[in-house]
């Protein structure tokens, strides 16, 4: 297994624009910058569902908002390298290591805690975590799977020159596995399901990892404030169809199906391995002098540097801003 240390991901990332973009790109005037619609990159997994959801029932106004669909975490990152974004669905030490390269970002939300949703899926007859010696292992290098790689190998006991580690976007998964060009893949759904149903088993699964993996909206810091009133309406947007989910799974899950690639009882049973935190629990997590999610990440942090993720000691300033999400019940309606 290659993992990069962070001043080779510091490179790489500013080599790509990453951190290092002025903000005359995209950000030219205020003018400009107001006239122009907030726009978040995101892919497609459960989680960022409702807010896909938000978008095609209406409820998210493109005029104020506009979604840019990716295929992966690392395509996010890169729209947000780019300036083609000014935000971005990311897991919160995704965020921790773009912010290491030099990307100011603040997250303003919590989408979901992981607690069974991320998986490693093998293919028969590997049953156990020790079988997985020797063998290729797909993960998304740069993004969570990187993470996730660190910890299955901590967990089995095994060390990163004992497996085969494939760096590949979730995306390309399944046609890997299809070609049998990997023994197990470090994913997460629809994928995930796709790999199941092709006779994949679930080894390990985030269930193992109690708060690691922590889906979060993050935002370039400078554009925060001056974006206040689309900020506000794409959260409040988020909550309406969160709420709508949670009042009527059966039709949301209907009104997922298509997106997600998966039937509408498949989306229910892939919600079932996340923690879908509402307006009241995300003012929990964000909000107060010590946030709880701030915490937590000062915890990730520390784990990623002693596996070479992260540098020692980065700052975690003004990674967390409460003040844009719904103060009531009521606000929750865009």
């Amino acid at each position: 297994m290659t993992i990069h240390r962070h001043d080779s991901l510091r490179r790489r990332l500013l080599a790509s624009g990453l951190g290092g973009l002025a903000l005359a790109s995209g950000l030219a005037g205020c003018r400009e910058e107001v006239e122009r619609p907030l726009t978040i990159a995101a892919h497609v997994w459960p989680g960022y569902e409702p807010l896909f959801m938000a978008q095609r029932e209406a409820w998210l106004d493109a005029a104020q908002v506009q979604l840019l669909e990716t295929r992966s975490a690392t395509a996010s990152l890169q729209a947000l390298a780019e300036g083609r974004v000014q935000g971005a669905a990311l897991t919160l030490d995704e965020v921790l290591k773009a912010r290491a390269a030099g990307l100011p970002l603040a997250v303003v939300m919590v989408f979901d805690v992981s607690a069974g949703a991320d998986m490693v899926v093998a293919r028969p007859p590997l049953r156990e975590l020790s079988d997985l010696k020797g063998r290729r292992i797909a993960f998304e290098q740069g993004a969570l799977g990187e993470l996730m790689l660190v910890l299955l190998l901590r967990a089995a006991g095994l060390q990163p020159g004992d497996v085969r580690s494939l760096p590949m976007t979730v995306d390309a998964q399944s046609e890997a596995w299809r070609l049998g060009l990997v023994d197990a893949c470090i994913s997460y759904d629809p994928v995930a399901s796709q790999l199941i149903a092709a006779g994949g088993q679930v080894l390990f699964d985030s269930r193992q990892l109690p708060n690691t993996i922590v889906d979060v909206l993050a935002l370039r810091r400078e554009v925060l404030d001056r974006r206040g009133k689309a900020l506000r309406h794409l959260l409040a947007a988020h909550f309406r169809a969160l709420g709508h989910l949670n009042r009527n799974p059966q039709d949301a899950a209907y009104r997922m199906a298509r997106h997600l690639g998966l039937r509408a009882d498949e989306v229910l049973r892939a919600f079932r391995g996340l923690l879908l935190p509402d307006a009241a629990n995300n003012r929990r997590l964000l909000g107060g002098r010590e946030p709880m999610l701030l915490a937590r990440a000062r915890e990730l942090a520390a784990v990623m540097a002693s596996s070479g993720l992260l540098g020692k000691n980065e700052p975690l300033d003004g990674l967390i801003r409460a003040d844009y999400l719904p103060r009531d019940r009521g606000a929750a309606s865009p």
